[in-house]
């Protein structure tokens, strides 16, 4: 019984052996045309992704598939395959690092390891985890308190060194312990990048009015000034736990064990600007958004070191031609509102404040582009800024091979 069983698992394993060797003979002998075939099915499935979230299973088990043969046939280990598919490869293996259990922040280094490292950058300043204050924010009936509370600190504190704070509801994301919660309150704390200390973003989930479930989350993001026109970046999440005699204790949402999300999907240029909610902020806190948003405009291109190679994601939103545009949509359109406005690669690339490029967020990019701050300057229709969103959509996604788009163009290499 058992000799037979044995037998039965060789051959079993010895056929699945065979199997992936015909695959990678195959992929070898036409390579060309498994890339090809292998793009457009990536891209259809990330275009499907960013329309509806309920479609990224689908994406991920074409992008698993390609990391698996990519990964089974040694492919990248081979100089003419790797050379001539460059971007492919390394485009692959980076979109699917947070496919790993351990890399969910989508990092090359395992999550342990980032956390670890960065520690220093992303603690929370130990004036925002005074218990008082901590209660005083985490409802929005006493949110007032914690603002009186950040007041009275900044009496004592060097006008270089003022906290920057005001309340507002999100346009964009719940919190990552609750959709539905948009209150926030955001507190810059400066840094001093001659003595290495990061200038710190750090946001609270409010607790909405009359609401018993409370918000848990606090994001810190950190900029560091490189001297070179970039800026160091770093992330992390954190939950407040409330225990039934009263105290919150206040903890690293992986190191809880609610794991994370890839950071960069969403904050491609580092720390975000804040474009609040219409009336969400109060009249005599409204100056301190444009001010904390000025800021965010000299932090210069985000850098984020060894942990992610941003050019492996290729360029984004807004970085067609004006002939290649022309040739999609038809000479006459290059005259429109819309024509004009499609330039968000001018700020938005590699080199200045990161490209939107996928993976990406669509409530996120289609907020900004159709709730009116994006493009700036710009003054359009409500009608002229969702076929602005979808113009830019369509020509990133494109995969017809007459005209490919932006990402497919890139990963075939023919915008080298």
């Amino acid at each position: 019984m058992f000799p037979r069983l044995c037998v039965l698992v060789v051959c079993i394993a010895l056929a699945g052996s065979d199997a992936r060797a015909a695959t990678c003979a195959r992929v070898k002998s036409r390579p060309d045309a498994w890339v090809k075939s292998n793009t457009d099915a990536l891209i259809r499935a990330a275009r499907a992704a960013y329309e509806d979230r309920d479609a990224l299973p689908a994406y991920e088990r074409v992008l698993d598939d390609i990391e698996s043969t990519l990964r089974r046939c040694k492919l990248a280990q081979d100089s003419n395959f790797a050379g001539r598919y460059k971007e492919f490869v390394e485009y692959v293996e980076t979109v699917s690092l947070d496919r790993s259990p351990d890399h969910e922040l989508g990092f090359v280094v395992t999550d342990k390891q980032y956390f670890e490292e960065t520690r220093q950058f992303v603690s929370l300043p130990d004036f925002l985890t005074a218990q008082s204050f901590l209660r005083n924010v985490s409802r929005h009936e006493t949110l007032e308190r914690a603002k009186a509370f950040l007041r009275e600190l900044n009496k004592e504190r060097e006008p270089s060194s003022q906290l920057l704070f005001f309340s507002y509801k999100s346009r964009h994301l719940g919190t990552p312990d609750n959709d539905d919660s948009f209150e926030r309150l955001l507190i810059v704390v400066p840094g001093d990048a001659e003595l290495g200390v990061p200038e710190k973003w750090v946001q609270f989930g409010v607790t909405d009015p009359r609401t018993r479930t409370r918000t848990r989350n606090v994001s810190v993001v950190s900029t560091l000034a490189n001297g070179d026109g970039t800026s160091s970046v770093f992330f992390k999440d954190y939950y407040r736990t409330y225990r039934r005699d009263g105290s919150i204790r206040i903890k690293g949402r992986w190191e809880l064990g609610y794991g994370d999300d890839n950071c960069v999907q969403c904050h491609k240029s580092g720390i975000l600007p804040i474009f609040p909610v219409e009336g969400s902020v109060a009249a005599s806190e409204q100056p301190l958004v444009e001010v904390v948003n000025r800021r965010f405009l000299n932090y210069g291109t985000p850098d984020f070191g060894k942990y992610l190679d941003p050019s492996r994601l290729g360029p984004g939103l807004g970085s067609a031609s004006a002939e290649e545009r022309a040739g999609r949509f038809g000479a006459d359109f290059a005259y429109t509102a819309v024509a004009r406005s499609m330039n968000c690669s001018a700020c938005h690339k590699r080199e200045w404040l990161g490209a939107f490029n996928w993976p990406m967020d669509r409530k996120l990019i289609n907020s900004y582009i159709t709730g009116g701050p994006m493009p700036l300057g710009h003054k359009l229709l409500p009608s002229e800024r969702e076929e602005l969103h979808d113009k830019l959509v369509a020509e990133y996604f494109a995969t017809d091979d007459s005209r490919p788009g932006i990402l497919k163009s890139w990963l075939l290499g023919k915008l080298r």
